[in-house]
């Protein structure tokens, strides 16, 4: 018998429940940490927008044009991502991604125009990729089903941590040391957090410290979770796979768009220049982060009231697409806070939302095709980040309205909902055969 099996044995004469361990919230942790310092590199060119523009010249298409890079290359890079992290393991994949991605954005320090800044975007979106895959296999790996939404907001929040860091951090950098030096600050945090995950991190069957109580918690449903290698092309044969997918399409470019272009919307709606632009997004972040871990927890109640799981994250889904739709107000009101308000209240509805639909896939597929899976609709989300940034530069560019791109948020959370449900009815498990 192995140290695994032994552990999964439930030890005889101890009448005493036994201790249940959080080492798979410390995992959760270091993976709330990894999405914050990735928050951070992405948000530091939307910041700096305005700098930019007139330090070298950035016009609204060449800052889309950037934008569009990271975004294919984002999208590039899921697919390769997914499989990468199911191959290699969590473990070093997640060590590669890391690396990759900061020096990327340390990269950005060297450039001095649009073409230059479109390259370091480029492998900036390559590394970044890896994110999502790595937690959400992660997440897979270490938790029950009855637990990923929860762990997987916490994680995802992470996202909200680093939007809030940047506008804190930037602005202060820049204003004393200049733009440069803003691209070099998240390198010293990346580092460190890939000395600690190579020393801490472990797969559950292989941990030290990890108790037969956490473990057989942790494998609950194993023999329902585990399948077999399931090759990526055959994974789109599966209208699961393209429920998640297209939900990722429609909301996943929201959230770029807020990403890139909320600090423009405000120096532009309201005149706030770079020292004045970070409480403004520290307000909405931070209501984010709120939304972020709330969405995850907010199935548990409903599977108190008798719903299954993949009914109350349905539920949790509807409610958070419902709350994003005031936001389409936004570009009418002449009230600074109150547009705060309600895109505080917007991003918190997108964060709960992505918590929930980033648990679909291992709701509906076995931990060997979580990782590929995601990839995908990570893929999708990103390709369809791109067509927003495209639409996004034009639009400004001819109009200089955001009334258009405000509405198109509005609606797209219940869209995909429609999506989702008509694809795949009660989040069905697909059956993978060998």
């Amino acid at each position: 018998m192995s140290s695994t099996d032994a552990r999964l044995m439930p030890t005889e004469g101890d009448t005493a429940p036994p201790r249940l361990g959080q080492v798979r919230w410390t995992i959760c942790a270091m993976l709330f940490v990894a999405t914050s310092i990735n928050y951070m590199d992405r948000q530091v060119i939307s910041i700096l927008k305005p700098t930019l523009t007139h330090s070298i010249g950035m016009t609204e298409l060449g800052y889309s044009h950037v934008v569009q890079a990271f975004q294919l290359a984002y999208a590039m890079g899921l697919l390769m991502a997914g499989r990468f992290v199911d191959k290699v393991g969590t473990r070093i994949g997640y060590m590669v991604i890391m690396a990759v991605w900061s020096l990327s954005a340390m990269g950005h320090a060297l450039a001095s125009n649009v073409l230059e800044f479109g390259i370091a975007r480029f492998f900036l979106g390559i590394g970044e990729s890896g994110n999502f895959p790595a937690a959400i296999k992660t997440v897979a790996e270490w938790f029950p089903q009855s637990e990923r939404s929860f762990a997987t907001g916490i994680f995802n929040s992470g996202t909200n941590l680093g939007a809030i860091l940047a506008p804190l951090i930037v602005p202060w950098v820049t204003i004393r040391y200049g733009w440069h030096a803003a691209f070099l600050v998240t390198g010293l945090f990346s580092a460190a957090w890939i000395a600690v995950w190579f020393a801490k991190y472990r797969k559950p069957s292989d941990h030290p410290t990890l108790t037969g109580a956490e473990l057989r918690h942790i494998y609950e449903e194993a023999a329902e979770q585990m399948g077999p290698s399931t090759p990526w092309l055959k994974l789109l044969t599966y209208r699961q796979t393209w429920a998640f997918a297209i939900g990722k399409f429609l909301t996943d470019p929201v959230w770029w768009f807020y990403l890139f272009w909320l600090p423009d919307f405000f120096s532009k709606r309201f005149h706030l220049d770079l020292s004045h632009l970070g409480m403004p997004l520290i307000v909405v972040y931070n209501a984010s982060a709120i939304g972020s871990i709330g969405g995850g927890w907010l199935p548990v109640p409903f599977r108190r009231l008798g719903l299954s799981a993949t009914r109350a994250r349905l539920t949790a889904m509807l409610i958070c697409a419902c709350a994003v739709v005031p936001v389409f107000l936004i570009n009418y009101l002449s009230s600074e806070w109150v547009a705060i308000a309600l895109l505080s209240l917007a991003a918190a509805a997108h964060q709960g939302w992505s918590a929930n639909i980033l648990t679909t896939p291992s709701d509906m597929f076995p931990r060997t095709a979580v990782g590929s899976v995601t990839g995908i609709g990570g893929m999708a989300g990103s390709v369809g980040g791109f067509l927003l940034a495209t639409f996004t530069g034009y639009i400004l560019q001819l109009t200089g309205s955001y009334a258009s791109l405000f509405a198109l948020a509005a609606s797209a959370y219940l869209v995909a909902l429609v999506v989702v449900v008509t694809l795949a009815p009660g989040l069905k498990k697909v059956e993978v055969r060998a």
